[in-house]
């Protein structure tokens, strides 16, 4: 359990969650491949291409330089893509794709640092236009996400704020400059060793579901780890969140596809290089 509700005479405080494998199970941005393409973005090479990234990052693969890759990628894959379009899949497939990777220990955390008097804010590498929904769903108060450069509602394929390694810390040091959070007394989750300067930040770190590079990191600085392992429906958890239903084995079958997916991809790639 955390601490008790906080003195309301005392500075504010709150809790920074990372968000692809420490408050969901899977890439945010990734996750949406499907729904892109269905909407015409995409072409299936495309999908093919970050399912197979949505393979690698799960089974925690990813290095450094391969989530520089794969953001390069991801910046010129949506060059030209109409930003209104965007936030419309989003809204219309956020329920059905979100919703059933939410990892329960999660929104537990989530409810008791908000009873505790805490923010919650939620830190991701994603872009804003998936993270900002999410962090609605969640019950987020604030969001810091990746933002791209748009012209004339079209993405240009450039970044204009990258929410990644030192620059979360950086974000969160002027949130709470303008927010008056005392960080020492707040809360930070995260699954990265490239996370770690966000970490840093708090009093209170806490290493979720952690990388290599990360478990040792928190097993060196005496960090408390916490391994998250049941996604659960927000709607099982609230029964009062009017969230429209989907069926348990569609959901199992766009996961199950999207494995396979990233499997047949890894598969060929190793057969062109033996």
């Amino acid at each position: 359990m955390l601490g008790l509700v906080e003195n309301a005479s005392l500075p504010r405080t709150a809790a920074f969650f990372d968000l692809d494998k420490t408050v969901i199970a899977k890439s945010s941005t990734l996750t949406f491949g499907r729904s892109f393409y269905r909407g015409g973005l995409m072409n299936r090479r495309a999908v093919l291409r970050t399912a197979y990234s949505q393979f690698i990052f799960l089974i925690g693969r990813a290095d450094h330089d391969q989530i520089e890759r794969m953001r390069e990628y991801l910046s010129a894959l949506c060059r030209g893509w109409n930003v209104e379009q965007v936030k419309e899949i989003v809204a219309e497939t956020l329920h059905d794709i979100i919703d059933p990777i939410i990892y329960d220990e999660a929104a537990s955390l989530i409810e008791e640092h908000h009873l505790a008097g805490r923010d919650v804010v939620i830190v991701s590498t994603s872009g804003a236009e998936v993270v900002e929904p999410i962090g609605e769903l969640l019950g987020a108060d604030r969001v810091i996400a990746t933002r791209m450069v748009i012209e004339e509602g079209r993405y240009t394929g450039e970044v204009e704020y990258y929410a990644y390694g030192p620059a979360k810390a950086e974000a969160i040091t002027e949130l709470a400059a303008s927010e008056g959070y005392d960080l020492s007394r707040c809360y930070a989750y995260s699954d990265s060793g490239t996370d770690v300067p966000m970490l840093e930040t708090v009093g209170h770190p806490h290493a979720v579901n952690p990388d290599r590079v990360l478990r040792r990191e928190a097993a060196e600085r005496g960090w408390p780890t916490l391994t998250f392992t049941r996604p659960v429906r927000l709607k099982q958890r609230l029964p009062e969140l009017s969230v429209p239903p989907m069926p348990v084995l569609a959901g199992a079958a766009v996961a199950a596809a999207a494995v396979t997916a990233g499997l047949v991809w890894y598969t060929q790639r190793r057969r062109l290089r033996a």
